[in-house]
C-alpha cells in the first residue's frame, strides 16, 4: 500500500474536513474576524489534517510491512496468523480475525488429510505384508511342479513381487515420519546383497555381474539402496541385449564416492533421458517391451534424495545406460535415528 492508494481511501475524511473547515470559516467571515486569522487558522486545520492523515498511514504501513517481512521469511504460508501480532486499528483487526479462522480451517482440514493418509498407508503396508504370504505358498507349489510350468510360474510370482516392493516402497516414502535410519555401510556388501536377491533372474538371462573397486564406506539405509539397485538391476535385464553385461564399481572423489551402474542393453532414447525419473513416466521403451508402471526409477530418485544422496543417468541408444549414485563423504551427512 502506497501513500497515493492510501489518499484514495480517505478521500470521504479529506472531503468531510473541507466542508468542516469552509463551515467553520464562513462562521468566522460572517463574525468579521481578521483575514489573516482567518488564513492562519486555514492553515493550521490543514496542517493538523494533513499530519493527522500521514501519521495513520505511516502507522499502518509500518504494520503491514512486517505482515509482509514475515510471510516472505515463512516457509509454510498458512502459520501467518500465528506468527504476526494482533493490530490496533480496526480494518486490521478484522483482517486479522478472518486469518485466524480460516488458518484454523486450513489446520483441521490438513489434519483430517493426514489422518486419511496415514490410515490409508497402514492399509497398504498391512495388505502387502499379507499377500506375501500366498505368494510363499505360490513358491512352495511350484517347487512341485514340472520345470515348464516350474519357469513360467516363478517368472511370474517374481514379476508379483516386484510390484508388491514398489507399493510398499510408494507408501513408505510418501509417510511424513522418516522410514529409514541412515549409518555406515559397505558399499561391497550392499551390492552384492542387491545382486542375491535378484540371481534367480540374472541366472536366467545367463548374466554375470562384474564388481570393480566396491570396498568402500558409505552413509545410506541398507534397504533402501537395495531396493534402489534392485530396481536398477530389474531395469537392465527387462531391456538388456544378449550377452547381457552388467558391471558394478565404484570411483572415489574428495567430497563423494560414486556408485556406477554400467549395462550394456538397449539403452534410453534422448527424448526420454531427462524425463526417466518422472512419476508414471513409460517411455518408447516401456510401451514396445511390455508393461511398465513408470513408478521404479521415480522411487528410486525419491528415495535417494530421502538419504541425501543425488542418482544421474546417461545413456545411448543400443550401446547401454550407465547410472550413478553419488554417495557424500561428509561426516556431517551421518545421521542415525531411531525409529
Amino acid at each position: 500500500m502506497n501513500f497515493g492508494q492510501f489518499i484514495k481511501q480517505k478521500k470521504w475524511f479529506m472531503l468531510s474536513q473541507s466542508l468542516i473547515t469552509l463551515f467553520f470559516l464562513f462562521i468566522l467571515s460572517f463574525f468579521q474576524v481578521n483575514i489573516e486569522i482567518m488564513f492562519m487558522i486555514f492553515l493550521g486545520m490543514l496542517i493538523l489534517t494533513l499530519i493527522s492523515i500521514y501519521a495513520e498511514y505511516y502507522h499502518k504501513q509500518k504494520y503491514y510491512q512486517r505482515v509482509y517481512q514475515d510471510l516472505e521469511h515463512l516457509e509454510q504460508k498458512r502459520l501467518l496468523s500465528d506468527m504476526i501480532t494482533s493490530p490496533d486499528f480496526a480494518e486490521g483487526m478484522i483482517l486479522y480475525d478472518i486469518l485466524r479462522q480460516t488458518n484454523k480451517y486450513t489446520n483441521d482440514e490438513i489434519a483430517a488429510y493426514q489422518k486419511q493418509q496415514e490410515e490409508y498407508r497402514q492399509y497398504v503396508e498391512t495388505w502387502i505384508h499379507e499377500i506375501k504370504t500366498p505368494i510363499a505358498a505360490a513358491k512352495m507349489i511350484c517347487d512341485n511342479a514340472d520345470f515348464a510350468q516350474k519357469k513360467a510360474v516363478a517368472n511370474e510370482l517374481r514379476n508379483i513381487e516386484s510390484f508388491v516392493e514398489q507399493a510398499l516402497y510408494y507408501a513408505k516414502s510418501t509417510n511424513v515420519e522418516k522410514d529409514y535410519i541412515i549409518r555406515k555401510c559397505n558399499l561391497l556388501t550392499l551390492v552384492k546383497a542387491a545382486v542375491k536377491n535378484h540371481a534367480s533372474q540374472l541366472i536366467l538371462v545367463h548374466c554375470t555381474p562384474s564388481f570393480n573397486n566396491l570396498d568402500h564406506t558409505v552413509y545410506t539405509d541398507h534397504k533402501w539402496l537395495e531396493f534402489i539397485l534392485g530396481q536398477l538391476i530389474v531395469n537392465s535385464i527387462k531391456y538388456r541385449q544378449d550377452p547381457m553385461q552388467l558391471a558394478f564399481s565404484a570411483e572415489v572423489k574428495a567430497d563423494h564416492i560414486i556408485l556406477k551402474i554400467q549395462d550394456n542393453g538397449i539403452g534410453i532414447p534422448d527424448q526420454d533421458l531427462g524425463k526417466i525419473f518422472e512419476k508414471g513416466f513409460t517411455g518408447i521403451n516401456g510401451r514396445k517391451y511390455g508393461r511398465s508402471t513408470g513408478m521404479g526409477l521415480y522411487l528410486c530418485k525419491v528415495l535417494a534424495e530421502k538419504m541425501n544422496l543425488k542418482i544421474s543417468v546417461e545413456s545411448q541408444e543400443k550401446e547401454g545406460t550407465l547410472f550413478k549414485i553419488f554417495f557424500p563423504q561428509n561426516k556431517f551427512m551421518l545421521l542415525e535415528e531411531s525409529r
